[in-house]
């Protein structure tokens, strides 16, 4: 009985003693030296975060104070309680608000651009990545569960911005990952990732207006990345199998929706700057046992691969893991995410134009995404 009641009187000075746990605090560090008239004025960093763990998260960072702040959603948004969700898997700015992928979460977040507020949200199941035209956002989605090879054929969805709605969808290949817009079509990479070896190998190509799939374009196994240049072409990545066929590089002339040049070249992801595209990949090799990791420029203008790495000073050895690209197109700074383990904090390294390091600083879990602030 005694020891009942020594029991009863820990618990009730516990309960005493607890506090309500509040959101995660976000934290500031500065980094840069101010830059009062800078443009862009910002730049945000998504962080994915491991698939049920609920981390994913966003920073920001001010180029006109040079504070880099980690975590803003929460201390935005503090009777959300679950945080922003779980695995960040694209960013776009589009207008006044922020439109935030959680795969996982099968939802699209929109919050407001300058202070991180929810202004609401898109619910689409196994969502993935998105692009804008014309007053609206287009949001690739698998459907169904996650790693679920049973799914039927993916979709794009058309959603209003003003409302948030979904006006209209349109049936894909299995598994969309990234599109983009030229000239009134709509362009999506299929992948098949769920069904290996079964992989998809085409680019749907969807009628803005109408918003039905004129064709599907062959072009390789396993597609992931698709950006645009200013040329009117596509550069679309295929993954390969991860074992005997090797990830590459397409160029797709949207005159003619057809593959008009490949390149032997890995890539996990690219950025598209001007005439020069900068690709970084991380690709498995089975026999080492061991990533090989690159780093290189194409000039997308004359389709022509350069004899040199976008990192010059050696300074690549630091990064463990590349995971997230971007140019400032003011700039020319090379944003290079590092996703380390992926269970530690990640880190955000800035490269000069000519590919020296300029700053680095600590990010949230697996930063990936990036979002112009203007």
């Amino acid at each position: 009985m005694r020891n009942l009641y020594l029991c009863l009187c820990l618990i009730l000075f516990a309960l005493s003693c607890r506090k309500d746990v509040g959101p995660i605090p976000e934290e500031q560090e500065q980094i840069l030296v101010p830059q009062p008239d800078a443009s862009p004025s910002g730049l945000y960093l998504l962080n994915e975060a491991n698939m049920n763990s609920n981390k994913a998260s966003l920073d920001f960072l001010n180029f006109k104070t040079g504070v880099y702040r980690r975590n803003i959603y929460n201390q935005a948004n503090p009777s959300v309680t679950k945080g922003l969700g779980d695995v960040g898997n694209d960013l776009l700015i589009y207008g006044s608000k922020m439109y935030v992928v959680l795969n996982t979460s099968n939802k699209v977040e929109v919050l407001d651009m300058h202070s991180g507020k929810k202004l609401g949200q898109i619910n689409i199941a196994n969502c993935r990545y998105l692009c804008q035209y014309n007053g609206k956002i287009y949001v690739s989605a698998y459907l169904g569960a996650v790693a679920d090879a049973s799914t039927p054929n993916g979709i794009v969805a058309e959603v209003d911005t003003s409302n948030f709605s979904i006006t209209r969808r349109v049936n894909t290949g299995r598994q969309p990952e990234q599109l983009a817009v030229i000239n009134g079509k709509l362009y999506v990479a299929n992948s098949g990732g769920y069904s290996p070896p079964d992989y998809e190998r085409t680019v749907s190509v969807i009628d803005i207006n109408s918003f039905r799939e004129l064709k599907r374009i062959d072009v390789g196994i396993n597609l992931h990345r698709l950006k645009a240049d200013q040329y009117g072409d596509l550069y679309v990545s295929s993954r390969g199998d991860y074992y005997n066929i090797p990830s590459r590089l397409y160029v797709i002339d949207t005159q003619k929706d057809e593959v008009k040049k490949s390149f032997d070249l890995a890539v996990s992801d690219l950025c598209i700057a001007e005439d020069l595209a900068y690709i970084y990949s991380t690709e498995w090799n089975a026999t080492l046992q061991k990533n090989s990791i690159s780093y290189n420029i194409l000039d997308v203008k004359n389709e022509t691969l350069l004899n040199r790495p976008f990192i010059t000073d050696g300074t690549q050895e630091k990064i463990k893991i590349p995971y997230g690209i971007a140019v400032n197109p003011q700039s020319g700074d090379i944003y290079v995410t590092d996703a380390k383990n992926y269970v530690v904090p990640g880190r955000l390294y800035c490269y000069s134009s000519t590919g020296q390091l300029k700053w680095d600083v600590e990010t949230g879990d697996i930063p990936a995404h990036f979002a112009f602030v203007y």
